[in-house]
């Protein structure tokens, strides 16, 4: 008998509708069954109802596997198929093919509208019950797929036998399969429309990935986690970030710190949270910012080129391990954000790049779809499954890990259409414009939806540029990031702290220009990974003057300058002690110049200044509010001072920066309060390695009119040093 169009485009793997062939259909005279199968020496179709009488001998019909059975005078029964291989094995199992999709056409309606808020429950792979039968179901996207099959160790990596099915025009593909559990290796197998070559591609959707170089995605089960946080996220829901104190700890998990008895691996997941956890408590941290953990194949982005937009990077542990140490931080109070990239992606075949053979998820104008600078493609934020991609992965980080924030990376480049561009290497918006409306519309959804979803939770914005409302609401205008890395701030004071201390009064502005933009955007002060690697040196010997006296001073008091200013903060690991290397992402933080006073005494103020901030609630609730600080003196750069106020509460702090290296004794600021002010900090301070210079612990203002403040006091200002006073206004 000849062959069937269906059956040839089965045989051939051309077939974009399998389930309409395989498996169990009605004839007029009974049923059909027809199976394709590896290394079967014979088959059976079994009734599960009566395995043990109705039986039904299958017939092979082609080489490859491909089994018919023809049964009259049966109607549409439950059944099972029984094969025997060459080598004897016995096996019976449930045919892929007699399931029912495993998506709604709801489902498939979100999804195709791109508004389908929790898509990481539908495309991917998920283990779960189909008509009573427990197994995993595989969802993919590939549109202008001829065909796409799932392969993997279950059936040698041969995309002939598990075809998936085409679900309409939606662009999804999809099977079920009864006899896949937890750690299955699998990718898909993709014909594209413009080849007759297929290629095997990674799961987007997937939540775990084995190492380099063979990247396949592993059907995964998080389902037996307990975790213990219900206090911490309740807790969460009601904060008000805003006006609490947070100071963040920045932190490369495989290079905070290695387990040298065991080879100078990093820790694990699971071996890290209550070591970490501790640190945090100890130093005055309120939460830890992971670079990103999202799954990665090359040791060197440092997580910033993605492959697994939903996966725990397989490097420190499972996704298990991953909840294991997220619920230990918050166990300790400790909030966790992470950092997520949806700017741009890397080109590795294996993943996003051409996914079903076209530019699916970039764009395919290279002015659009390409970013230069880092070789990697740009998303098609105009796509609403692309959009709802992205989306989808922040909310399942929130949703599966529980984590409380996310740091957006290189927003700047997703909101400017010639970010890095030359002149005609760039196409305008509809309006003629350089703005990218849809990455901005994207930016904005997102925003929403994890606040909607997520109480309590943490958006912030890596944006380097004066884009206008970046942390204003999305129903004022606005891009509605919670808050915006100041990298204004960052860059000015560091620009002034590496000038010798002889040259610094010819760059006070530096130090003062900041405050004109200060309370324009919700802002956090910040040392990031990216001041301490290629060549720009660590945060120490970014200060200029002599090492052992001047470097480490200013940082000591740079640091307290820091934490005492306006906004939130972010630190990167390894600063908190003045470690003297750049950042190496490949070893340990040298974790031994803590054995130096001088190294002790750094992280000493930043744990002292951290803790200052953290206890006294008032000064973080006025962190945004520009009536809660003003200037006692911004205009001394011929003395390299600056002197400032913070309002907190019934509380007055004064704070007094000396950046040059001579003391100055009978130095007068005014202030706004008579009577004592107490000194709460002094970086010279002995406890810290300083000289011990200062006030005694305390000064008295008189009624001596002063910067424009009716009271005033004399101090001594200590080398390089950061003075904080303050005062009861009751």
């Amino acid at each position: 008998m000849a062959k069937s169009t269906i059956e040839k485009d089965i045989l051939l793997v051309r077939c974009p509708n399998p389930h309409d062939y395989l498996g169990m259909h009605k004839t007029p005279k009974g049923v059909v069954v027809r199976a394709y199968l590896k290394d079967a020496a014979s088959c059976e179709v079994v009734d599960v109802n009566d395995d043990m009488a109705s039986r039904y001998k299958m017939k092979l019909i082609d080489p490859s596997g491909l089994y018919e059975a023809e049964i009259p005078g049966r109607d549409i029964f439950a059944y099972r198929l029984r094969t025997v291989s060459y080598a004897g094995e016995v096996r019976q199992f449930y045919d892929p093919y007699s399931f029912l999709p495993s998506l709604s056409e709801e489902d498939l309606y979100l999804i195709g509208k791109g508004d389908d808020h929790r898509i990481f429950d539908k495309l991917g792979s998920h283990i779960k019950t189909c008509g009573g039968i427990r197994g995993t179901a595989f969802a993919v996207w590939a549109p202008t797929a001829r065909r796409v099959s799932l392969v993997g160790d279950f059936n040698e990596w041969d995309g002939r036998y598990h075809q998936m099915r085409a679900l309409g025009s939606s662009g999804i593909w999809e099977i079920f399969v009864p006899s896949i559990t937890a750690g299955v290796k699998y990718k898909y197998e993709i014909l594209p429309a413009n080849s007759d070559t297929p290629f095997l591609k990674t799961d987007p959707y997937a939540m775990r990935f084995e190492p380099s170089p063979y990247n396949a995605s592993i059907v995964c089960d998080i389902s037996s986690f307990k975790w213990g946080d219900a206090e911490w996220i309740g807790a969460r829901a009601k904060a008000d970030w805003k006006k609490r104190p947070i100071s963040v700890y920045e932190v490369h998990l495989g290079s905070w710190k290695r387990k040298v008895e065991d080879g100078g691996r990093p820790f694990r997941y699971s071996e890290i949270g209550p070591e970490l956890a501790a640190y945090c408590k100890k130093m005055g941290f309120t939460h830890v910012e992971f670079l990103p953990l999202s799954e990665y194949p090359f040791d060197g982005s440092w997580g910033y080129q993605v492959t697994g937009f939903y996966a725990p990077t397989q490097r420190y542990g499972t996704p298990l391990e991953f909840m294991r140490m997220i619920d230990d931080l918050h166990r300790e109070g400790i909030g966790v954000i992470m950092d997520w990239v949806p700017a741009h992606f890397p080109r590795d075949f294996f993943a996003l790049a051409k996914f079903d053979g076209t530019c699916l998820y970039e764009h395919q104008d290279p002015r659009q779809g390409e970013q230069k600078d880092w070789g990697t493609l740009v998303f098609n934020y105009g796509r609403n499954e692309v959009k709802n991609f992205l989306t989808g992965s922040a909310l399942a980080w929130f949703e599966r890990f529980h984590i409380d924030g996310l740091r957006v990376d290189a927003v700047a480049s997703m909101l400017y259409l010639d970010f890095s561009r030359r002149e005609g290497e760039w196409i305008p918006n509809k309006f003629g414009g350089k703005e990218n409306l849809e990455a901005i519309e994207f930016l904005r959804s997102t925003n929403s939806l994890v606040k909607k979803y997520f109480p309590g939770s943490i958006m912030i914005a890596e944006e380097s540029t004066a884009f206008a409302g970046v942390t204003k609401p999305v129903e004022e205008g606005g891009l509605g990031f919670d808050f915006k890395w100041n990298m204004g701030w960052m860059h000015d004071t560091l620009a002034y702290m590496r000038e010798d201390p002889i040259n610094r009064k010819y760059h006070h502005g530096q130090l003062t220009f900041p405050a004109m933009y200060q309370f324009s955007e919700n802002f956090v002060s910040v040392y990031s990974h990216d001041e301490v690697v290629h060549g720009k040196s660590s945060m120490v010997n970014k200060m200029g003057g002599a090492y052992w006296g001047d470097k480490i001073a200013n940082l000591r008091a740079l640091y307290a300058y820091m934490w005492m200013w306006p906004g939130k903060k972010t630190l990167f690991m390894g600063s908190e002690f003045g470690q003297s290397h750049e950042w190496k992402y490949d070893s340990s933080l040298d974790w031994h110049f803590l054995e130096y006073p001088e190294h002790a005494g750094i992280q000493r103020v930043v744990s002292d200044a951290a803790n200052l901030y953290l206890k006294d609630a008032a000064l973080a609730e006025g962190d945004l509010d520009a009536t809660k600080f003003s200037w006692i003196n911004c205009h001394d750069g011929n003395n390299s001072v600056i002197s400032f106020l913070r309002y907190a509460g019934k509380k007055v702090y004064a704070v007094v920066c000396n950046f040059t290296p001579v003391m100055r004794s009978g130095y007068r600021i005014g202030l706004p309060i008579k009577g004592e002010w107490r000194e709460a900090l002094n970086t010279d301070a002995t406890i810290y390695c300083g000289n011990g210079d200062g006030n005694c612990g305390k000064v008295q203002a008189s009624q001596i009119p002063c910067d424009g403040y009716e009271f005033s006091a004399e101090l001594t200002l200590p080398a390089m040093s950061t003075l904080v006073l303050v005062a009861s206004r009751e």
